[in-house]
């Protein structure tokens, strides 16, 4: 076996990975080297393939697709114990990973990246929750884990972008405009959640929100800031919590959250955590978490940082 994997999601950004898959290899092959492409088949796969590479000794796993298909091969590398160094070709619609560790969009650039780049150990992510069938189920992420409103949004854009939206629409628009749509929709029918929340050994709070987010990187939601002083290497989460704006003020302020301004507002609160306990006030509510943008249960839930849990091919010059 190749000591350097490539997974790659053939339906990620709507089918065009598969599409543009022969462009990506030659340029793979002619700026960086020998590998091995693997082909998910189903959601989860993944998972499956890059710790079945780890395992076998591969020593650089790359992800071509989007922020799901990185989650899933950096889980598979967690899960097996290896110290496979995790790539990113971007192929996706969202790429709100590759975003706080700038990786470029363009295939040229992030191969130049692969070649080129520096290794890097980052913090990860992990949550434990009940899972959709009342078991409890652990994984990793990398990015964003919310519960509220987000939650909802998500499940309202994989049902498909807005029937008035043309077919035909740019990758980019449609996945804008769905998710603009669908937040929209779920901040006016969506009531806020009223949870209790523990930060490390702090006293238990008791809080009402319309999101919260416990992040490891900096952008979720198709580009959202949601914590823009985010670090992948300071052992800490940053639990940005958005308070009961209300639908209108919440659409109204939604332009703050693509810029990172919303933190200097008043029902907008932020802290530092190594471990984030929550649950609903309600043992009756099923309030769903987001775990960088698949919905895999609910609450209660146990968040905790791995301080350097994974090594990543980045930009020589990033810091952050």
């Amino acid at each position: 076996m190749s000591t350097t994997i490539v997974i790659v999601n053939p339906e990620s950004a709507g089918g065009a990975t598969g599409k543009a898959w022969p462009g990506i290899a030659s340029e793979l092959a002619t700026h960086f080297g020998a590998f091995t492409p693997k082909f998910t088949k189903r959601a989860g796969e993944g998972i499956e393939l890059a710790a079945s590479a780890a395992r076998k000794g591969a020593k650089l796993i790359i992800a071509c697709g989007g922020d799901g298909t990185i989650s899933e091969v950096a889980n598979g590398i967690l899960s097996a114990g290896s110290d496979a160094e995790l790539g990113i070709l971007p192929s996706g619609t969202g790429g709100d990973f590759r975003k706080t560790i700038e990786i470029p969009a363009r295939t040229s650039a992030a191969v130049k990246i692969l070649s080129t780049g520096q290794t890097r150990l980052i913090d990860v992510g992990k949550v434990s929750f009940s899972n959709h069938r009342g078991e409890i189920e652990s994984r990793y992420f990398l990015g964003v884990a919310s519960f509220g409103l987000s939650a909802d949004v998500i499940a309202r854009v994989k049902e498909g972008g807005p029937d008035w939206l043309p077919a035909k629409a740019p990758r980019w628009l449609s996945g804008r405009v769905s998710f603009a749509t669908a937040m929209l929709q779920a901040a006016a029918k969506k009531s806020a959640t009223r949870v209790v929340v523990q930060l490390d050994d702090d006293d238990a709070r008791h809080l009402t929100v319309a999101n919260l987010c416990i992040a490891n990187a900096r952008y979720f939601g198709g580009g959202m800031k949601i914590a823009p002083n985010a670090k992948l290497t300071d052992g800490k989460f940053d639990v940005v919590s958005i308070g009961d704006l209300g639908a209108a003020r919440i659409f109204a302020n939604a332009p703050r959250l693509y810029v990172g301004a919303h933190l200097s507002m008043p029902e907008v609160g932020h802290a530092l955590a190594a471990k984030v306990i929550a649950r609903a006030v309600d043992k009756d509510q099923n309030v769903e978490i987001e775990v960088d943008g698949e919905i895999p249960g609910q609450l209660p839930a146990t968040f905790q940082i791995l301080p350097s849990a994974l090594r990543v091919r980045c930009p020589g010059r990033s810091g952050r």
